[in-house]
């Protein structure tokens, strides 16, 4: 997995679809539920490492960007 897109194709195999409307909601609940396919065990620990990776990175990536927002109103 190396982008978001891939992590909702990886979600989708498990019947897993996301959509709040809110992005960092969205991202929040994702890895809610990788995490606990992993404590179910369904999935494997580098998968569950990986899609952290991406979702976190998004987190990250939205926060910087509402940041922005707020600073430049």
């Amino acid at each position: 997995m190396k982008n978001m897109y891939d992590v909702q194709q990886f979600l989708k195999k498990f019947g897993t679809y996301i959509y709040i409307g809110d992005r960092l909601a969205d991202l929040d609940l994702m890895e809610a539920e990788i995490k606990e396919l992993f404590m179910s065990q369904l999935i494997e620990r580098q998968d569950l490492q990986m899609a952290l990776q991406v979702i976190r990175t998004e987190i990250q990536l939205e926060k910087e960007k509402r940041e922005g927002v707020i600073k430049h109103d």
